[in-house]
């Protein structure tokens, strides 16, 4: 089958490798239809490569037709219709009880002291082949994979694979109160799905980001922006349009990806020219990300206030502006999606044919999986309005 691996910085080739088995009883074949391409999947084309294999297929955002399953598997059949959660988990053990998917014990990849295995995901997540292929295995099929109806094109349900969910999660995390207000810094995939679900929700919406494409899209979903190429002091413009107290919660949608850092800047492009042996150790343990987002989001929002961190960031030991968040009462809540805990939220409004969620205003573009070079460029370069990429087998 054809897939998208990965060769070095920046360098992902679509090529033929082999077709995936069965090889448990509770696995599952699925014929790929559409995959996204993520913001999180920027990383391992910069930042994360230390933790790749040359050769891993990437990809974590899969939906398609079930092929064949094992003998295991009573919840699905072939033909039936599925999106696949980004995360790997069974269901059934202690951290599945409580609904925290992300950190399934039966996949936990104990051995580099990680949760969930996920999708196509560098080894410190499990080390297993990712979606953007013509076909996937997907592990723990018992539980994951979520059947959705026939009919409306992949574009309305894909993005219960990770962006929704996340978004959803976000939002919640957020515990934005009745009638309040949310900053979103990031107007990505992520953080134009935040805005809308928590304008969607009832609250004030206030998107940050500095990317025309972006700005309006949020705009044509009747999001409050700040255009931050414009605006020198962004938590100062926030505070102002909320009568100098700044607003109840904020979302980072945005992670290590941040300009405005240049030291961090720094680390990560040193440490991408490391060898992978002194370079993961380094990526392990040392600071490496660009905090320019996560503290603005501190001088943002009120005192008392919450941070909801859906952004990923990679360092162990990055700087926390301590004093000030302890003085402001500031509460954080992160995490990976629990994805399987919000499925039942999004379902309603993703076959509500009025899509109150916008997810058909959604993909910038779709390409065939044989332009995943060109894809990943794009939208690594922010080129051509890319706000969402989907590849199509």
């Amino acid at each position: 089958m054809k897939a998208v691996t990965w060769h070095g910085k920046r360098d992902v080739r679509v090529e033929d490798v082999p077709d995936p088995v069965i090889k448990e009883p509770n696995d599952a074949i699925i014929r790929v239809t559409s995959s996204g391409i993520c913001g999180s999947d920027l990383h391992l084309y910069e930042v994360l490569g230390p933790f790749m294999a040359e050769g891993d297929i990437l990809g974590h955002e899969p939906m398609g037709i079930v092929e064949e399953v094992g003998s295991g598997i009573s919840t699905i059949k072939p033909g039936d219709r599925v999106v696949i959660p980004f995360n790997i988990a069974c269901g059934h053990c202690h951290m599945c009880g409580m609904e925290l998917y992300a950190q399934c014990e039966t996949t936990q990849v104990r051995e580099h002291g990680m949760g969930a295995a996920l999708f196509g995901y560098t080894k410190l997540y499990g080390h297993v082949p990712g979606g953007q292929a013509e076909y996937l295995r997907v592990p723990e099929a018992q539980f994951g994979p979520i059947k959705v109806p026939e009919g409306p094109p992949d574009e309305r349900f894909v993005y219960l694979s990770d962006v929704l969910p996340t978004s959803w999660q976000a939002v919640e995390y957020a515990h934005i109160p009745e009638g309040g207000s949310v900053a979103v810094f990031g107007l990505g995939p992520i953080g134009q799905m935040s805005a809308r679900i928590a304008r969607h929700l009832g609250h004030r919406v206030i998107g940050v980001d500095g990317v025309t494409a972006r700005l309006e899209m949020a705009r044509r979903h009747g999001i409050e922006v700040v255009d931050a190429s414009e605006v020198s002091d962004v938590p100062g413009e926030i505070r102002q349009r909320t009568d100098g107290r700044g607003t109840d919660s904020v979302i980072d949608a945005v992670g290590m990806e941040a300009h405005g850092s240049p030291a961090a800047k720094l680390a990560q492009t040193i440490t991408g020219l490391l060898p992978d042996v002194v370079a993961a150790p380094l990526m392990s343990n040392a600071g490496v990300d660009r905090l320019a987002a996560l503290n603005q989001a501190i001088d943002s929002v009120r005192r008392g206030g919450v941070i909801s961190i859906t952004g990923v960031y990679g360092g162990m030991t990055d700087p926390m502006p301590m004093l000030r968040m302890f003085d402001k009462g500031i509460t954080l809540r992160m995490g990976q999606a629990n994805v399987r805990k919000w499925i039942s939220a999004l379902m309603p409004l993703l076959t509500d044919d009025t899509d109150p969620l916008g997810v058909m205003d959604f993909t910038t573009h779709r390409m065939p999986l044989r332009q995943a070079p060109e894809a990943y460029e794009m939208f690594q370069k922010k080129a051509d309005g890319a706000i969402k990429i989907l590849l199509t087998p």
